[in-house]
């Protein structure tokens, strides 16, 4: 557990260091998959409609709803394995 908490840090951090900005999708995914790993569950209200930014945030995080903490980090780390 530890190791991976490790590596899910670095991939954060390394996240702030990559080479090309990604699509709004996969900074979208990556936004879900963080608070997913970090918070768990979404249990946020949901923004109103003319908050388009948070609303698209807010539905990107509830997609990844039942998925545990340590999947989320797998995959966040895998998703900025295959950006870097």
């Amino acid at each position: 557990m530890a190791d991976l908490k490790d590596e899910f840090e670095a991939a954060v951090a390394g996240s702030k260091n990559l080479t090309e900005r990604p699509d709004n999708a996969t900074l979208l995914k990556l936004y879900a998959l963080y608070k997913q790993a970090t918070v768990g569950d979404n249990a946020e209200k949901k923004p109103g409609f003319s908050d388009m930014v948070g609303r698209a945030k807010w539905d990107a995080w509830t997609a990844q709803k039942g998925k545990s903490a340590d999947d989320a980090m797998q995959e966040y780390i895998d998703l900025i394995g295959s950006l870097s």
